[in-house]
């Protein structure tokens, strides 16, 4: 027969309260909790540091004034809603919330499913993914220049003149202007036109200044003028202007061009009678005039200064331009990311989809974009807590004019506090709000990235 023998009872310690003692087994276990408490604790100081002790500063610092001095209660809270700029920052923040990632997301979601049908795949992930290793210092750089308004500098608005060009012509005489008291008066609308009216069988000679004889077309020949006949008008228009000096104002001298590709008008009584273009040597010529009184007019177009491209940093476009320096940036964070959640959908239902005969978009709208919901939330959530502490772009790109206009709650908070204000009361206020905006995004993401691990 066997005898089974119980293991001796745990020991009771009266020294620990009664507890009992499982020997090795508790020490072990004390020994890795305190080498957890000593890997934790350099974490923890580092957080409480660089973390914690900023926030509940910045709270305390922002129920006092700019000395940090007195106590003003919830009046920078206020003033937040009372000062126009600061209006201008949440205004444009909110701007930014809605629009930057919407944007991103929809454009990564269309790229990630467009790349599955690429055949190098990796290497346009990898061309766009590029911008992320980027600077936004450098990439402010790199936009400012491109939005330059000078077409010989910004390249979007060199792009812009050239298409701009190939559909409408530009004026060949941006600086003309005629001499005073040659029989030329100045329209308000730009134009030119006679003083005095003519007749059928009249030549009248306008002369302008103002062309640098280098700029003139390259097919302008010596202006000569033109008999008109019993029904008609005839003219020149030419540079009023005699290489090495002399000449006679208002008259044809030796040496002075005409100025060809010129639209001239014949007007009567308020109406466009006929139209002319100015040959090389600056003649034109109205047929078939009936008799009566005209005005010669030479329109605005003629004198239009050239297209320049747009202003993409002034007031009213500063703001959409740098979210576009933020998508070039950010576009491919979402298009890997969204790509990655595509790679895992379970192809089966993708196929089955298309054997019921369901077409590409119905397959993408009801089947990718259900499954995909997850991680398009995700990112467009991640989205959000990056653009609502976005500065460099913002600091870099616009330009000293319109920074007031191009503000939003990051910027402005610098600006309130360091950047000439020198109100760390509002500026603490700022941060405050900030971080209040910022902390619901947080909490969401944390506990959507808990629910997708349980």
């Amino acid at each position: 027969m066997t005898t089974v023998t119980a293991p001796p009872p745990p020991r009771v310690d009266a020294a620990k309260g009664g507890r009992r003692d499982n020997g090795p087994r508790d020490r072990a276990r004390s020994r890795r909790r305190m080498i957890a408490v000593a890997f934790v604790l350099p974490t923890l100081l580092l957080l409480g540091a660089l973390v914690v002790y900023p926030v509940l500063f910045s709270v305390g610092r922002s129920f006092f004034d700019a000395a940090g001095t007195g106590f003003v209660g919830g009046d920078n809270y206020a003033d937040i809603f009372r000062d126009p700029a600061t209006l201008t920052a949440v205004r444009n923040s909110a701007i930014w919330v809605v629009v930057a990632p919407t944007l991103l997301t929809g454009l990564g979601l269309i790229l990630a499913v467009l790349v599955e049908k690429v055949r190098w795949a990796t290497a346009f992930k990898l061309l766009l993914f590029m911008p992320m290793a980027v600077s936004f210092l450098a990439a402010g750089i790199i936009f400012r220049l491109a939005y330059e308004e000078d077409p010989d500098k910004g390249v979007l608005n060199a792009a812009a003149v050239g298409v701009h060009g190939v559909f409408q012509d530009s004026s060949s005489y941006p600086t003309a202007r005629a001499r005073e008291d040659q029989g030329l008066d100045k329209r308000p609308d730009g134009s030119y036109g006679t003083a005095d009216v003519v007749s059928p069988g009249q030549s009248v000679s306008l002369g302008f200044v103002g062309v640098p004889p280098k700029e003139l077309p390259a097919d302008a020949r010596p202006a000569a003028s033109g008999k008109a006949g019993p029904k008609e008008v005839a003219g020149t228009v030419f540079l009023d202007f005699t290489p090495g000096g002399g000449g006679r104002p208002g008259a044809i001298d030796a040496g002075e061009r005409g100025l060809p590709g010129m639209t001239v008008e014949a007007v009567r009584d308020g109406r466009t009678v006929a139209t002319a273009t100015t040959a090389a040597d600056g003649s034109f010529r109205f047929t078939s005039l009936a008799a009566g009184a005209y005005t010669v007019r030479l329109p605005a177009d003629n004198f239009a200064p050239p297209y320049e491209g747009v202003s993409w940093l002034g007031p009213a476009l500063v703001t959409p331009a740098i979210i576009g320096a933020y998508l070039w940036i950010w576009t491919g964070f979402a298009m890997v990311l969204i790509g990655a959640g595509l790679s895992s959908l379970p192809r089966d239902a993708l196929e089955a989809a298309r054997m019921d005969g369901a077409n590409e978009w119905q397959v993408f709208r009801r089947i990718t974009v259900p499954l995909l919901a997850p991680v398009l939330t995700v990112v467009f959530v991640t989205l959000v807590i990056n653009v609502m502490k976005v500065f460099d772009l913002i600091y870099i790109i616009a330009p000293g004019p319109v920074q007031e206009d191009a503000t939003v709650l990051a910027t402005q908070m610098w600006l309130v506090s360091f950047g000439g204000g020198n109100d760390q009361g509002l500026g603490s206020a700022l941060g405050v709000l900030l971080l209040l905006l910022v902390i619901p995004a947080m909490v969401f993401n944390v506990r959507r990235f808990r629910r997708s691990q349980s």
